[in-house]
């Protein structure tokens, strides 16, 4: 895992921020952007909704799906804007795709009005399932 620089993690948060503007977000009224550092290289996520509720996806979800399909296996830090006046961190689903990607990235979760939180993913997914635990 490589270390984010402190000029990453904020150029991360303002890509995340930025991707936020991009949600479609219809149903919940609670836009999401996200970011991630994989391979020196920012990939942008927003919320995309939709009726069928079970159907929508998540911003982090989006933003690894892009770094994947720019052919990056792992992830350095991600970084989420969310909410209204508290930090929200990654949802439940989130994490378990997240640390298919780097179980010990740095998630970076600031609200609009500025409040930042960090944690590691560990920090918010111990115990994980993930590839070593296969057969």
């Amino acid at each position: 895992m490589s270390e984010p620089t402190l000029e990453q993690v904020e150029q991360l948060v303002a890509a995340a921020r930025a991707a936020r503007e991009d949600a479609y977000a219809p149903y919940s009224r609670f836009p999401v952007g996200a970011a991630v550092l994989a391979g020196r290289r920012i990939f942008i996520g927003a919320n995309v909704e939709n009726a069928s509720y079970p159907l929508g996806v998540c911003a982090e979800r989006n933003a690894v799906a892009a770094a994947v399909t720019a052919g990056e296996r792992r992830v350095d830090a991600v970084a989420v804007v969310a909410g209204d006046r508290d930090v929200t961190p990654p949802c439940g689903g989130c994490r378990q795709v997240l640390n298919e990607f780097g179980p010990e990235m740095l998630v970076i979760s600031e609200s609009p009005v500025g409040i930042r939180k960090t944690w590691r993913l560990s920090e918010l997914l111990p115990d994980a399932f993930g590839p070593l635990s296969l057969p």
